[in-house]
């Protein structure tokens, strides 16, 4: 009789413990590539799994590193929601049939930029927030230093900033790609080229990350970051000591979106997170983790600390034309071979 207790216990062990493995893969999860700050992509998924018990699993990169993963893993999806990250390489990723056609019930309740982001997409993508573009510098490296104080575009290719401005490089950064863009639509393509090859000298670095500038700026690393206005305002608020620019010449802006991806395994849990993300309270959690853009649902209250729209001279951007894929690679192609190869 003692001899047959082990066994069975040894049995009884071997039922709990698949009856756990079972119940730990039914477990409703969803993998999330997330392109906003990494407080804010944090924020969300811990929020939307207290709510609802779903596990996510959040990667966070810049909107060009997403895009290029979704290119790669075309043929063998491995997220099933990209949130968040400039709009452009989400029309890029609609435009290649990289992300599933989706029309939500709330699209009524979001400001117009939202819709229309999703029309031009043809229901591939939504509007969440926007932000403008323009830089930020360091107070009190420009007063020690007796530089003078940037307020255009047109500032940053002065000599006196040789080696003391910073971008993120197109190639990987939403950011930096709406600043290419920009560029182009402000002065037409030729003029923009001539331009970024004397932005150029003035350059240190090319980031990796959209934000990264405007953070160097305020820790003093550099004179000048070209980022986000949002992005700027937040290290602003955080103490250091930076200003942020709306550029005199007018500027460019973003509609961060967010998208399904096609083939993604669990699609009916990112359709949940999708609707999720569009209400007010899932939207009141940016300016609760320090992002300051206009949320895309017209009832959340916009941050006080968000750039005013008002007083910015915004370009009628194209986002037809530079969410296009053929335009991205045409462009940056030319950047980086006329731009970022040059010598200094």
């Amino acid at each position: 009789m003692g001899s047959r207790l082990p066994r069975f216990a040894g049995l009884a062990l071997l039922i709990a413990l698949t009856c756990f493995a079972r119940h730990a893969s039914a477990e409703p999860t969803l993998i999330m590539y997330c392109g906003v700050d990494e407080n804010w992509c944090r924020a969300m998924t811990t929020e939307y799994q207290k709510e609802t018990g779903v596990r996510v699993q959040m990667t966070r990169m810049s909107a060009g590193e997403i895009y290029a993963r979704l290119r790669a893993e075309k043929d063998n999806p491995q997220a099933d929601l990209w949130w968040g990250g400039t709009g452009d390489p989400h029309l890029q990723a609609a435009d290649e049939g990289l992300t599933e056609e989706y029309r939500s019930p709330s699209l009524p309740k979001l400001h117009d930029w939202a819709q229309k982001q999703a029309e031009r997409s043809k229901y591939r993508t939504v509007g969440i927030y926007l932000g403008a573009l323009g830089f930020g510098y360091n107070t009190e490296e420009i007063k020690s230093r007796h530089l003078p104080i940037p307020a255009c575009w047109s500032d940053l290719i002065r000599p006196e900033y040789k080696d003391e401005v910073q971008m993120a490089d197109p190639n990987s950064s939403g950011t930096a790609w709406t600043a290419l863009a920009t560029f182009v639509q402000l002065m037409g393509e030729e003029p923009a080229f001539v331009y970024l090859k004397k932005l150029n000298a003035n350059i240190n670095e090319y980031t990796k990350a959209g934000a990264a500038p405007a953070q160097a700026a305020g820790l003093g690393e550099t004179v000048i970051g070209i980022a986000f206005q949002h992005d700027v305002i937040d290290v602003a608020i955080r103490g250091k000591p930076v200003q942020v620019v709306s550029p005199c010449e007018g500027t460019g802006y973003e509609i961060g979106s967010m998208s399904l991806i096609k083939g993604g395994k669990n699609t009916d849990e990112a359709k949940k997170f999708y609707e999720w993300a569009l209400t007010v309270n899932a939207q009141k959690i940016g300016a609760a983790s320090g992002s300051y853009q206009v949320p895309s649902n017209a009832e959340t209250p916009i941050p006080p600390q968000a750039p005013d729209l008002s007083k910015i001279k915004l370009i009628a951007y194209d986002f037809a034309k530079y969410g296009s894929s053929a335009e991205r690679k045409r462009l940056l192609g030319r950047w980086t071979t006329e731009v970022k190869s040059a010598p200094k």
